[in-house]
């Protein structure tokens, strides 16, 4: 792992104290929403079991820093399926958790077994795993009512600003996984987690009200559609970062959390696979092409996506 992110991440917890499994206390909604998504995977709620989703995500809570995200990697690969165990990198994974302060991780590590070596990017071995694809319809319907109730809201308004549903859906997944009560560190607020100034731009005046929150959050990409087109990968970009980052970079930013939130957004609306073969992971993803009614491009080569872990 590169020493400098491991750095952010103990400056990241320093404050924070240690944590359990389950404790996610101080974790954006993001990464708890990658959490619960996560846990879904690996158990199957919603749908098939997927160990590779499970593990990406995982991967994806431990780059927004929490070491639950090492510890479920590890979990997994040394309690998971036999098929899928591997005791030494279980145990590199478990090790770098406790060393980032997660107190359960040290009762799951086996001493009797060498620590594997780490390379750059977490959970670059799923590349290889089959994984079957992301059933957004079945995993919504498998959600507690409350849940349900907001997917049905967007299902409802979504075509009303001209926004397609399943990425309005599917945004809704990464930001909070439907939880109209999450609030971020930076004060972003709601399932769409909209953030004060943007409330104000789209007149949300009551952010907790999932309603109010979802027609701002849907108003605010039928504007960024307006600037964007159909392409959906600037769109998820800048709602991650905001305009402004996505105009300086001139295309995606090239930061991991939203490299990896845009990927996360293309997967679970369908636009994108959880499998490819990436020549620099590092890098943002290519825009996978316009959606528009009922059809859209596909992939001209296999390239053309790239969703798995990414290099911190």
């Amino acid at each position: 792992m590169r020493p400098l992110f491991l750095l952010f991440l103990l400056l990241t917890l320093a404050c924070a104290g240690g944590a359990r499994a389950g404790d996610f206390g101080g974790l954006p909604p993001r990464a708890v929403a990658a959490l619960e998504q996560g846990q879904a995977a690996e158990q199957g709620i919603g749908g098939r079991k997927n160990f590779a989703l499970a593990i990406t995500l995982y991967c994806d809570v431990a780059q927004m820093g929490g070491p639950e995200g090492f510890f479920r990697v590890g979990r997994v690969l040394s309690r998971g399926p036999a098929s899928l165990r591997n005791v030494p990198l279980a145990n590199a994974y478990l090790a770098l958790a406790a060393s980032l302060g997660h107190r359960e991780a040290a009762e799951h590590h086996d001493p009797r077994v060498a620590n594997a070596a780490l390379g750059d990017n977490c959970g670059d071995f799923v590349r290889d795993w089959k994984s079957p694809g992301f059933d957004l319809d079945a995993y919504l319907a498998a959600q507690p009512l409350a849940k349900r109730k907001i997917a049905d809201l967007i299902r409802r308004h979504a075509p009303r600003y001209n926004v397609d549903t399943r990425v309005a859906l599917s945004v809704a997944l990464a930001e909070s996984n439907f939880d109209a009560t999450a609030v971020s560190g930076k004060n972003a607020q709601g399932v769409m987690q909209l953030a004060p100034v943007t409330q104000t731009r789209f007149g949300v005046s009551r952010p907790f009200d999932a309603e109010s929150s979802v027609r701002g959050g849907l108003a605010y990409l039928k504007w960024l559609r307006g600037r964007y087109g159909d392409d959906w990968s600037l769109i998820a970009a800048a709602y991650n970062t905001g305009e402004g980052a996505v105009a300086r970079h001139k295309g995606i930013p090239p930061y991991p959390e939203t490299v990896r939130y845009v990927r996360r957004v293309l997967y679970f609306a369908g636009l994108s696979p959880l499998e490819t073969s990436c020549s620099d992971a590092r890098q943002p993803p290519p825009r996978p092409g316009v959606i528009s009614g009922a059809g859209r491009k596909p992939p001209k080569k296999p390239e053309d996506f790239c969703f798995r872990a990414l290099s911190f």
